[in-house]
């Protein structure tokens, strides 16, 4: 059986930043606050003109950019995003039009924070169950900015717009090593956003009613986050062969940098061991994973043959972890 590699990455961030400062001026909130809660100094936010599959675009051109292919040489596109265009069709029918990807079939994997997570397990499996699926696109693309209420201090601190990509092909070297993926549907009301999703924008009545707006409980975010992201990597490392030492690199979700410290001290791994970017991006939901993953690499935090561990936790409750060695 041939194996999986990861062979490119690329994000995209929209131009627009607003910082701690400038949300310091419409809600009572501060910059220190919001820097000491969350490690959150700045986000991106999408120009109305951008949809989410323009985002994702924008980091999968990058991403085949980076694996030296072209669009047409990709079997299948796989997005996970919880603010899509539209209801229907999928996010990621529009983006394959939008990149010219012409012999891809394509679709949406809905799992919020741990959607890339979900979606890069679900390209490994098709990938070594139908050899045919020789090279797949594996997006994480959010515009949170649309869904949030941007009056709530409780939410719209946290979050903001962008787009991760990988480009996984078929390989005789050894890739994709385990996962572990997990759901709890009893938490469904912690993390929710109770309406349909649009490219246009939600009236600012309709968000501020608090009713259609994004939704989420944060001390019982908290609660789960600090408990599942580590139980998620011993278990992906057990199902590897691995041991979690054996870890070089961790890249989480990118929810709050105290959560990343708490659960790798959980691990037993040094902060080194990982390469925090929510300060910068703020939390872009199933965007996250991918964005770091490509700061990191552009950092020279990915070497070759490193052992990497992609976790994630959102709402569903969702999550899980994919460990490669890239």
């Amino acid at each position: 059986m041939n194996d999986v590699q990861i062979i490119g990455v690329g994000h995209y961030l929209p131009n627009q930043v607003w910082t701690n400062h400038d949300l310091e001026k419409s809600i009572n909130t501060t910059d220190e606050w919001i820097f000491t809660k969350t490690g959150i100094r700045q986000r991106h936010i999408a120009d109305p003109s951008e949809a989410t599959s323009d985002l994702a675009l924008y980091a999968s051109l990058n991403a085949i950019k980076d694996a030296n292919i072209h669009a047409e040489d990709v079997d299948l596109i796989i997005l996970a995003t919880s603010s899509p265009d539209m209801i229907q069709p999928s996010t990621a029918s529009i983006l394959q039009g939008k990149l010219g990807a012409t012999h891809a079939a394509a679709f949406d994997i809905g799992a919020v924070c741990a959607g890339f997570v979900y979606a890069l397990v679900t390209a490994t499996g098709m990938m070594r169950a139908f050899p045919h699926y020789k090279n797949v696109l594996v997006v994480g693309a959010e515009t949170y900015s649309r869904i949030l209420n941007w009056k709530d201090r409780t939410t719209c601190v946290f979050f903001g717009d962008g787009a991760g990509a990988v480009l996984l092909s078929q390989s005789t070297k050894p890739g994709y090593l385990g996962h572990y993926l997990m759901n709890d549907g009893l938490g469904w009301d912690i993390i929710k956003f109770p309406a349909g999703g649009s490219r246009i924008p939600a009236s600012k009545s309709s968000l501020e009613d608090g009713l259609h707006a994004f939704q989420m409980d944060g001390r019982k975010v908290w609660d789960f986050a600090i408990e599942a992201m580590p139980a998620a990597v011993r278990e992906a490392a057990k199902d590897a062969n691995i041991q979690v030492l054996d870890i070089d690199l961790v890249v989480p979700h990118q929810a709050n940098i105290n959560i990343i410290r708490r659960s790798m001290q959980a691990l037993g791994l040094p902060m080194e061991k990982t390469y925090p970017t929510i300060e910068h991006t703020a939390n872009t939901s199933g965007a996250s994973i991918p964005i770091a993953l490509s700061f990191a690499r552009l950092a020279g935090k990915v070497k070759e043959g490193d052992i990497v561990a992609f976790v994630g936790f959102g709402g569903g409750l969702s999550w899980g972890c994919a460990i490669f060695r890239c």
